[in-house]
């Protein structure tokens, strides 16, 4: 039986991946390594996978599929995925093999025991091009550490301290019954993976250790900020599915409540933050449609949102107000990993 499987979803890869794929190789038996080649063309991305399952035939699959985006490749992931527990780890990323295999024991452990868990946390360190000292995201201040828990334990976030998809591995068999299917041809949708599940989480687990490095910095990458405003559509696409998925939803767990409260402000900041950026009647019309529409979706969610403190400083009035939203963003800029 594989204990975990990991998804990496790959598109012209060829100049990174092997990195990426060296450092889970660890694992050895207890891993499966999906290797996504989504319709790559211009370079060795397909050769390079089919290159790895060959050497490693128990351990890799090279699988390839039309292009449909980041989302359809986690989407194949999953399909082909026969571990208990799911990770998904981008090809420009890497993990530490060491703590890889703390991990794995750890799994097995719950596996064994009484107290399988929906999700497993550890951290992750932004590995930023060019800054010797890496920023690393922790969650010992908020959370248990290297026990099973539940949402009712866990403690407030600070600011800018959220699950993403480099922290989190799931249940494999959560992220099917859940019926997470995430959108073609569409970037940033880790929000939506990371997301959506939370509510059919029960037990969690947090192991306080550095396993992912998110590499950032290059200039073609998703998150460099100038490729987020020209994707811009993409983000609010995002933000809606985000917005959908909250609103009416009876979540009866308080802290759960708050913390999915506190990401979707944090995503509608994020979305309203760069249309304001860009600086053109046309996305600043765009950042106004996106308050109406999660106006029109939950009422309540939207003056919970829009009273925040953030909400508050995405929609100050005038081209003063503008300032001030944009001068808050710069100042909570480093949270967020852009580039």
């Amino acid at each position: 039986m594989k204990i975990l499987s990991v998804a990496i979803p790959c598109y012209n890869s060829e100049a990174y991946m092997r990195k990426c794929i060296e450092s889970l190789l660890p694992g050895g038996e207890d891993i499966e390594i999906l290797i996504v080649d989504d319709g790559s063309k211009k370079d060795n991305t397909a050769a390079i996978a089919d290159s790895y399952q060959e050497k490693y035939p128990t351990i890799v699959k090279a699988i390839h599929q039309e292009n449909g985006g980041h989302g359809e490749a986690v989407n194949t992931g999953i399909a082909n995925a026969s571990g208990v527990y799911f990770k998904v780890v981008d090809s420009d990323d890497w993990v530490d093999s060491d703590v890889l295999l703390k991990i794995i024991g750890l799994l097995k452990e719950l596996i064994a025991g009484p107290d399988t868990v929906d999700m497993f946390i550890s951290n992750y360190i932004y590995d930023k091009v060019g800054q010797k000292r890496k920023r690393i995201m922790q969650y010992h201040s908020a959370m248990p550490t290297e026990r099973v828990f539940t949402w009712e334990e866990m403690g407030n976030m600070r600011l800018g301290h959220y699950i993403l998809m480099h922290s989190v591995i799931y249940r494999t068999g959560l992220l099917r019954e859940c019926g997470l299917k995430l959108p073609k041809h569409t970037f940033y949708v880790d929000n939506i993976f990371v997301f959506q599940p939370l509510p059919f989480v029960k037990k969690l687990y947090y192991l306080d250790a550095e396993f992912y490095h998110y590499f950032i910095g290059r200039e073609d990458q998703s998150v460099n900020e100038t490729i987020m405003i020209g994707r811009i559509d993409q983000q609010i696409r995002v933000n809606k599915i985000m917005i959908d998925f909250m609103a009416g939803r009876n979540i009866k767990d308080k802290r759960l409540r708050n913390y999915m409260m506190s990401y979707l402000d944090i995503i509608t900041t994020i979305s309203s933050v760069l249309l304001l950026r860009s600086g053109t009647d046309e996305n600043f019309e765009k950042k106004q449609e996106l308050w109406q529409y999660l106006k029109r979706a939950d009422l309540r969610l939207y003056y919970k949102l829009r009273h925040s403190l953030l909400g508050r400083a995405m929609n100050l009035p005038g081209k003063g107000g503008r300032k001030v939203s944009v001068a808050a963003y710069q100042l909570t800029q480093k949270f967020f990993g852009f580039n």
